[in-house]
């Protein structure tokens, strides 16, 4: 046994090109002197940008520094002995004022020969999504190498890529090799690995500073491109009240979805892996054995794996994603 409890973060928040104002109004995300927020990353072990702990005596202890000292009792024995002192999930909340670039990620095996890194898988879960908004994510069905070099060169890429106009409550799965963009207008929780490799192939001609266009990737996007015709959509994912439903179980990590308005035990003993809840809309009341935590909309918390039992208490209704490892997933991912 440890002494350990739920671990709260404090959000580091990135301004971008695309960004807004949005994630101060209405998730919270308060940063001095930011405007343009795009991003804020939540919870991430990733080096350089580790997220530090912001209640407890564990304050201003960053999460590898963490995980040096109490190793499995926060991840889980399993999930350690095969990531060590490095977090393996990055969870963060995505603005797009303006329509984020196109771009793919490297899988492991790429990823791990020029970066020394991680691949990057990611899911999508669609937070806010203004009338209209569109993700672009894959190819459409028969665009091959020929199709696609030929609308680099005349500037159409999006054309020949799936356009999926989104809603509110709607998930994605992202496997590397994906080519994809997020709209304007949409604001999304991403679950993603501890990466943060991204190769730009079209920027919609949009320039970074004193009308310099942003850095593209496009040979080394090629290598890690995935032509086949893929579905992202995740599908049959009931909303009923007071039942956990799956929205992801892959190699990477497993998500969940919760939406509650009774009170809800949770028994986490036989999974040998931490739990992130990310709280998406409302509130809700969280108890363990040594006390209780609030979570609101906007805010995630860790629930180490030395802790195998919580309960949540909904005031009056909440919304929360939860995330954890399975290491005995098969490589296949499943939707």
């Amino acid at each position: 046994m440890t002494d350990l409890y739920p671990l709260r973060f404090n959000p580091a928040l990135k301004e971008k090109v695309w960004g807004s104002d949005l994630l101060m109004k209405e998730y919270g995300k308060n940063g001095p002197g930011l405007i343009n927020i795009g991003e804020s990353w939540e919870i991430s072990g990733l080096p350089g940008d580790e997220s530090e702990v912001s209640n407890g005596y564990l304050e201003g202890n960053n999460i590898n520094e963490l995980l040096e000292v109490y190793m499995g009792d926060i991840v889980g024995e399993s999930v350690y002995e095969k990531f060590g002192d490095e977090f393996p999930v990055l969870v963060k909340f995505v603005n797009a004022a303006a329509n984020l670039s196109v771009q793919v990620h490297p899988n492991n095996e790429i990823a791990g020969r020029l970066h020394h890194a991680w691949g990057k898988s990611e899911l999508w879960y669609i937070l806010r999504a203004e009338k209209g908004s569109v993700i672009y994510c894959g190819f459409k069905r028969g665009v091959g190498r020929e199709e696609y070099h030929q609308a680099l060169q005349d500037g159409n890429l999006p054309q020949i890529l799936n356009r999926i106009e989104v809603s509110t409550g709607e998930s994605f799965w992202i496997p590397a090799g994906t080519i994809h963009a997020v709209g304007t207008g949409i604001v999304i929780a991403e679950i993603q690995q501890t990466s943060d490799i991204t190769y730009r192939i079209f920027d919609w001609n949009r320039s970074a500073t004193e009308g310099t266009p942003r850095e593209l990737h496009t040979e080394l996007a090629e290598e890690a491109l995935n032509f086949n015709y893929s579905r992202n959509k995740i599908e049959g994912v009931s909303t009923n009240y007071n039942q956990t439903q799956s929205l992801l179980k892959s190699e990477f990590f497993n998500a969940n979805i919760l939406k509650f308005n009774n009170y809800v035990k949770k028994d986490y003993n036989l999974l040998d892996s931490f739990v992130i809840l990310v709280c998406t809309e409302g509130q809700s009341l969280l108890y363990w054995e040594n006390g209780t935590e609030k979570i609101i909309k906007g805010e995630s918390i860790l629930i180490p794996a030395s802790i195998g039992h919580i309960s949540l208490e909904p005031v009056p209704e909440c919304t929360i994603l939860e995330i954890y490892i399975d290491i005995q997933q098969t490589n296949k991912t499943q939707l």
